[in-house]
């Protein structure tokens, strides 16, 4: 099988050890060079991948050109992205790429448009029959009280996030109970607990777009997909979260949330590798938060546990037949923090 090259954007991101390890570890045993971007210079993917670029921000002039001139001159055969911010210029220009035998692996442009945002697929959920939490759109103050009381509050935690986001980013839950000068004693820094009146000073009377949104007590999911024709879903049990990333996980074969998961790809048709996040409600009734169009953090568990669903993204955008995976459930994940001991350009250690 002829060797390939693969161009993954966002190198400095957390999980790219997981998407080189996928890459490198393929099911065709397939020799894979790998070029690393991102928009800062000092990153692990400068030391991880066989070729690293520095490039601009997805909302510069110049950022398609450097990625269109680093994929013609490395020979690239598939891009993979890994930052939400460029999926939408990437899945609008896809025919440039082609036009220099480069697939990248992105879904199109109307996909991406509604999966990027947390309201617009929530919508599409609930009007497809597919649970989500309970959520409303505000941008004053008065609504978002309004709203948060509708939901339960003070007697309830709410959760509020702004629609277009990533990670852990604008995400608070708004919780009467929390004792922040306890937390403040007893907790590491996280921010993710706020009280009403201290929401309001931060808000103000109006602000940006943001969703308030019922709380989910119970376990969180996030579900690894890989549509190359045939849909393939893992879900995997967030066990340990740390600042938005998953520490410790374990793949479940969770029928429900595979059903809705299938559901929701076929009526958005997304493409390649992304992911779905859901949570349990009181009743342990899986309810739909939002989704990752993009290879997604800790995607490696699925590899570990026999779906390479992002070397198979790769396969599929190069048109090649993608075998039937077969998922072992009960495969765990267990992070650690790990390093790169550097002096200027030489690796003088990897933890």
């Amino acid at each position: 099988m002829d060797d390939i090259t693969v161009l993954v954007t966002g190198s400095g991101a957390p999980g790219i050890k997981g998407t080189l390890y996928s890459l490198k570890n393929n099911f065709d045993g397939r020799n894979v060079k790998t070029i690393g971007t991102d928009i800062k210079d000092n990153v692990s993917g400068k030391f991880l991948c066989d070729r690293f670029y520095q490039i601009n921000k997805p909302s510069s002039p110049e950022y398609l050109e450097q990625l269109l001139s680093i994929c013609k001159n490395e020979n690239v055969d598939v891009l993979l992205p890994q930052n939400t911010s460029e999926l939408l210029i990437l899945s609008q220009s896809k025919k440039e790429f082609e036009s220099i035998g480069t697939s990248v692996a992105v879904s199109d442009k109307e996909s991406i448009t509604v999966a990027n945002d947390k309201y617009k697929i929530m919508e599409l959920a609930k009007n497809i029959g597919v649970p989500t939490a309970d959520f409303y759109l505000v941008n004053t103050f008065d609504k978002l009280l309004k709203y948060a009381t509708k939901l339960g509050w003070p007697e309830k935690p709410v959760v509020i996030k702004p629609p277009l986001s990533n990670g852990m980013r604008g995400v608070r839950i708004i919780d009467e109970e929390t004792d922040l000068k306890a937390s403040l004693y007893s907790e590491k820094p996280t921010n993710l607990y706020l009280n009403m009146n201290f929401l309001e000073q931060i808000l103000g009377f109006s602000f940006p777009d943001l969703l308030v949104m019922e709380y989910l007590p119970n376990d969180e999911y996030t579900v690894d997909i890989l549509n190359s024709g045939t849909i393939t879903a893992v879900p995997r049990r967030r066990d340990v979260i740390h600042s938005g990333i998953s520490f410790e996980s374990t793949v479940e074969n969770n029928g429900l949330i595979s059903k809705y998961s299938i559901i929701l790809t076929e009526e958005l048709k997304l493409e390649y590798a992304f992911g779905f996040q859901f949570k349990l409600d009181e009743n342990n009734i899986p309810k739909l938060l939002e989704s990752n169009p993009r290879v997604q953090g800790t995607m490696v568990l699925s590899t570990f546990a026999g779906a390479n669903v992002i070397y198979g993204a790769v396969k599929s955008a190069l048109n090649e037949d993608v075998p039937v995976f077969d998922v072992q459930a009960g495969t765990k994940i267990l992070r650690y923090w790990g390093g790169i001991g550097i002096k200027d350009t030489e690796i003088l250690g990897l933890l």
